[in-house]
This record gives C-alpha cells, sequence and structure tokens, in this order.
C-alpha cells in the first residue's frame, strides 16, 4: 500500500460546517431566464398518466384536480417531459 494511503487525516465529521440538505427535486433558486423553451400541456389530449410527473427531474409538473400543470418558476425547459408523453400532449413552445 502506497504510503499516503495509510496516512490518517487529523480531522472528523465535528471539524465540518453544518449544511443545508434537501430531498431530491427540491429546488432552491428560481429560472434564471436563461430557458429558451418552455412545455405547454393540451389538456384536451392528456390522458391523465402521470408519466411526465413521474420524470420531471425538476418536479414542477403536479396534478390539480384532473389537470396537469407546470411551475414555470422551476421548469428548465429540457423537453424530457415531452418526449416521455405518449399522447402527444406536451409541446415545446418558444419561450417569450
Amino acid at each position: 500500500m502506497k504510503p499516503y494511503l495509510r496516512e490518517k487525516t487529523s480531522f472528523g465529521f465535528s471539524d465540518y460546517p453544518e449544511a443545508t440538505a434537501f430531498e431530491a427535486g427540491y429546488l432552491v433558486t428560481k429560472n434564471a431566464g436563461w430557458r429558451s423553451q418552455r412545455p405547454v400541456i393540451d389538456a384536451g389530449k392528456c390522458t391523465g398518466c402521470l408519466l411526465c410527473y413521474l420524470h420531471c427531474p425538476d418536479g414542477v409538473i403536479s396534478q390539480v384536480e384532473t389537470t396537469m400543470t407546470i411551475d414555470y418558476d422551476f421548469c428548465k425547459g429540457c423537453g424530457i417531459c415531452k418526449k416521455i408523453c405518449r399522447a402527444g400532449a406536451i409541446e415545446m413552445e418558444a419561450e417569450h
């Protein structure tokens, strides 16, 4: 074994400052305006399968009663929801 691998560190967990941790999908900063396209859901085509909800990496898609909604404050416009939508209910439109 190489000598530097045998060296023990002189610090432990108590030497690190406390950090804030959030659950997966929790965003703390809003969209900074760099998004070029945003998803739009056609409620008439949407079957309510929830695939977009399950695959959204930012967790911005939710269901309100029977309608799927997108929180554009945190949506990054990645387009995964459009690609995963089997009904073709999601289209990407240019950001205003």
